[in-house]
């Protein structure tokens, strides 16, 4: 079929198989650079049904979101391969059979048959360039090793293995240590790995092949890790293991802030109630202008350079039923607080509905994590690597003052506690203090918001 159709679905990185039959194959597309695999939620075109362009084909989920796939030209859903509720199909694999008007369908099952015992392509492993090495004496050179690095081969206890290699491992939960690896010098590679998952499956009994699930019991309820959840966990372990935080807290005067969200509300509920800001909208100003006084604080970690950011990105933690997932703010510095509110509102109910695109979630310079609107008064947040910085915001709680000038010699104040983690590859103690009091200066005169 050498429709608009399919030759837009190629360009986007979608394998269109050969024609036969006068029907091609539908490949599961890639939605976001690091997508490997993902799943199928549901198809919006049943078996049989026409579409045109701009229609939803399908909702693919990926690790951070579902995403709508619409149709680029006019045709037919002549067979589904991989129905709804699929999981961990391959970037790739053929999950359907597409025809036009007109075109001859009773050949799209046996395709659809044929089309399912194929393995997609596997992906070219990018490696990034080494530094340059300093000259050795002639005679203490090594023969070269074809393919690997002398870092790559094993030395000691350490374990070697290619990049794609660790990675499924990591997903699959298998111990690298324990398998054998076929490359130069005994190092691990893609096909280990998968050997050794297999070989690990029991391969005797009326489940052979499958490992066989645990009995049901009334006293607990096993939930299956979802892509999202599995990613999510992965990341964040590896930040952990990784990012040497360390951490900055401060207590913050919310008077004015408050004072000036309540003019604020009042002059807009009149217009619209939906267009009111909320206070996170005022720490979302506040943080951009922050990190344009000190840019050091809107760096990321590279390995070998720091990037810093001419553009304050804002990525906002939005807790979903599948997971948490940070939408991005772009470009905050150059906002006023009601386009601040409003993108906020947006992106917020993008992400709870599962609706977000890749661009509205990849990326972001700085990270903002508020709890407060639970009640939590104080806690920790645990880096968005690359990002060197993200906040943790508590309530803003009423608490008693010292006031020398008031008659009872105290007075009440309200006082949001925050905490900001840093990786301190990038970000030093003092810059990171620089950058909290920064901070907390704007939020103190929130009329330099207006300035």
């Amino acid at each position: 079929m050498a429709s608009a159709l399919a030759r837009t679905v190629l360009a986007r990185g979608f394998h269109v198989s050969a024609r036969r039959h006068a029907l091609s194959k539908f490949a599961m597309p890639a939605m976001s650079p690091t997508m490997t695999e993902g799943g199928i939620a549901q198809w919006k075109k049943k078996e049989g049904e026409s579409f045109t362009a701009g229609d939803v084909l399908l909702e693919i989920e990926t690790d951070k979101a579902t995403i709508d796939v619409e149709a680029q030209d006019d045709g037919i859903l002549a067979k589904i391969i991989s129905p709804d509720g699929s999981k961990g199909v391959q970037v790739g694999a053929p999950i359907a059979i597409l025809g036009e008007a007109g075109d001859d369908l009773s050949a799209a099952s046996k395709l659809a048959e044929e089309s399912s015992s194929e393995k997609p392509a596997p992906p070219v492993e990018e490696k990034a360039p080494e530094p340059p090495k300093p000259e050795e004496p002639q005679q203490e050179k090594s023969l070269p090793v074809p393919s690997e690095t002398k870092e790559d081969l094993p030395k000691g206890d350490r374990i070697f293995a290619s990049p794609i290699a660790k990675k499924i491992a990591l997903e699959r939960g298998i111990p690298l240590g324990k398998v054998k690896g076929s490359g130069p010098e005994g190092r691990i590679l893609r096909e280990d790995v998968e050997k050794y998952q297999l070989s690990a499956v029991p391969t005797s009994g009326p489940t052979a092949g499958a490992p066989t699930p645990p009995a049901p019991s009334s006293d607990y309820t096993d939930i299956p890790v979802s892509n999202m959840r599995r990613v999510i966990g992965q990341r964040l372990q590896q930040s952990k293991q990784d990012v040497p935080h360390y951490y900055l807290t401060a207590d913050i005067n919310m008077d004015k802030v408050l004072k000036l969200r309540e003019v604020f509300n009042k002059s807009l509920g009149e217009k619209d109630s939906s267009a009111k800001l909320s206070v996170n909208d005022f720490i979302v100003k506040a943080t951009a202008l922050a990190l344009n006084d000190v840019p050091e604080a809107n760096s990321a970690w590279l390995g070998e350079v720091i990037r810093q950011y001419s553009k304050a990105d804002i990525s906002i933690a939005v807790a979903t039923p599948t997971g948490l997932i940070t939408p991005i703010i772009k470009d905050v510095g150059s906002k006023g607080l009601a386009t601040i509110s409003s993108s906020s509102k947006a992106l917020a109910k993008k992400a709870r509905d599962g609706k977000l695109q890749p661009q509205e979630y990849q990326g972001g310079t700085f990270t903002i994590s508020n709890l407060g609107m639970f009640g939590i008064s104080h806690f920790t947040a645990i880096i968005n690597p690359p990002q060197s910085c993200i906040l943790a915001v508590g309530a803003t709680s009423p608490i008693l003052v010292p006031a020398p000038e008031e008659e009872k010699g105290f007075k009440i104040t309200n006082v949001m506690k925050v905490t900001l983690s840093s990786d301190h590859r990038v970000v030093d103690g003092a810059v990171g203090a620089r950058w909290l009091q920064a901070f907390k200066g704007y939020l103190e005169n929130p009329l330099t918001f207006m300035l």
